[in-house]
């Protein structure tokens, strides 16, 4: 199958495109800059601008574009660039897939979509969220719309965070918890959605390749685990104490927003999907998929 994949440079991207082209697949790859490869054709998602050969005998498209929700503190101009880069290319690439008559779009989304939920269980049939999280996955998605409403088969992946030997927050957490700075994250009773990297790319395989597969997908572990939780198990997975708990309002103060949204509160999200769909999961507990993390 012809996958043509756009923001294939992040953590995700990568382990995709190699994990397509492992099974066989031809990769085409969207890129802003000036294409370096015969695989590469570039676009221009303000411009509305998306070439028809990288798009042609296309039988996928897979849309991961948008900048780090956490990579500074939220101000007015990071919040719109959160959902300018995450709207603008679906709506094009949705309009794209409608035009050029592609059979499937799969699309990023967040687990953030529910909000906080809780104790409660929430699956893919659980109701949009309040915050700002929640409204830009809910706009994310509706951003869909031309490809959901010309009949193709759309998919909303939303990702909890995702856990990797390289890359994303455990580049982050892993020299805390070996200098024994880590600790839970304020009260540690809210809900952390985790999935591993090889289970995300996985399950985005499962999605492309599953006929029976549309429409929001919750791209989490089978096992949901609470803050205090996850501490404990990253505690064991590096071999370190990890005792310094860290209050939600010196959180509130140093990250901002951000902390109260996507730190200090999270939805209790399983795959029911997935799990309906028969994937089966590489790392069922979040103490197997820290070990690989940490590569241990």
């Amino acid at each position: 199958m012809r996958v043509v994949i756009a923001g294939s440079s992040g953590l995700i991207g990568t382990a995709l495109v190699a994990s397509l082209r492992g099974n066989g697949h031809e990769v085409v790859r969207l890129v802003r800059r000036t294409p370096a490869g015969p695989d590469e054709f570039q676009w221009d998602p303000p411009q509305g601008e998306v070439s028809e050969r990288a798009l042609r005998s296309a039988g996928a498209v897979v849309n991961l574009c948008g900048v780090g929700i956490g990579d500074k503190r939220w101000s007015g101009a990071y919040k719109q660039q959160v959902r300018d880069s995450r709207i603008t290319p679906t709506e094009v690439l949705a309009q794209a897939c409608a035009r050029f008559d592609v059979p499937t779009l799969v699309n990023a989304s967040g687990i953030n979509f529910y909000g906080d939920t809780g104790d409660r269980v929430v699956d893919e049939s659980g109701a949009v969220g309040s915050g700002f999280l929640a409204e830009v996955c809910r706009d994310w998605e509706a951003a869909t719309s031309a490809a959901t409403e010309a009949g193709v088969r759309t998919i909303l992946l939303r990702s909890g965070v995702v856990l990797s030997r390289r890359g994303g927050m455990m580049d982050k957490l892993r020299p805390l918890y070996l200098l024994a700075l880590g600790g839970r994250l304020g009260s540690g009773r809210q809900y952390f959605p985790w999935i591993s990297l090889d289970d995300e790319i996985g399950a985005i395989l499962h999605v492309i390749e599953n006929e029976a597969v549309s429409g929001p997908v919750n791209m989490v572990g089978p096992a949901p685990v609470t803050n205090a939780q996850f501490n404990s198990a990253l505690s064991r997975a590096i071999k370190r104490p990890a005792p310094w708990p860290v209050p939600g309002f010196a959180l509130r103060i140093v990250i901002g927003e951000f902390a109260e949204e996507a730190i200090l509160t999270g939805p209790r999200a399983i795959p029911k999907v997935l799990e309906d769909t028969g994937f089966t999961f590489e790392h069922n507990t979040v103490g197997e998929a820290l070990r690989m993390a940490v590569g241990r």
